[in-house]
């Protein structure tokens, strides 16, 4: 059992906090998933960033680029300032938050409002740098069985 720290700022040890996320246990909001996510890259978890990344975006991840930032980078800190959660079916969060790590470059600071919605009882990250194709009355990606802008449209755009 490890003594560290979780890196995601809780101040929780590790295995009392994202290690069971990242042990395949589902995330049980939107905040518990992307502290989870920040703590995978900390940890080079680069499978558990995929997994919990929006299914259809999955195959457009750069694992290579992901793994390379994971480990190139020292990381510094997360602060998470706000989680909205949206009512629904399914239901969708943003929370913002302000990640920090030094690399070759330097010291950087990022701060992001993330959307996350939650299928099947699970939450997943929907990243903005993978583009959703779906049309306004398509079905939507998050196989929510919506159209797309009935559900995760008003979300991405955010």
């Amino acid at each position: 059992m490890s003594t560290s720290i979780c890196p995601c700022g809780s101040g929780n040890l590790l295995n009392n906090c994202c290690g069971h996320y990242h042990a395949g246990l589902p995330a049980p909001d939107a905040q518990a998933l992307m502290r989870s996510r920040y703590s995978a890259y900390v940890l080079g978890l680069i499978d558990y960033l995929v997994a919990t990344t929006l299914t259809v975006q999955q195959p457009g991840l750069d694992r290579q680029a992901i793994a390379d930032w994971s480990a190139q980078s020292t990381w510094l800190g997360l602060t998470v300032e706000s989680a909205e959660v949206f009512g629904g079916q399914p239901e969708h969060a943003f929370v913002t938050f302000t990640a920090r790590w030094h690399d070759a470059s330097g010291e950087h600071s990022h701060r992001e409002r993330s959307s996350f919605v939650q299928n099947g009882g699970r939450w997943y990250f929907i990243d903005p740098t993978v583009p959703l194709k779906a049309g306004r009355n398509d079905a939507c990606p998050c196989a929510s069985g919506q159209k797309f802008k009935k559900c995760c449209a008003s979300y991405v755009t955010a």
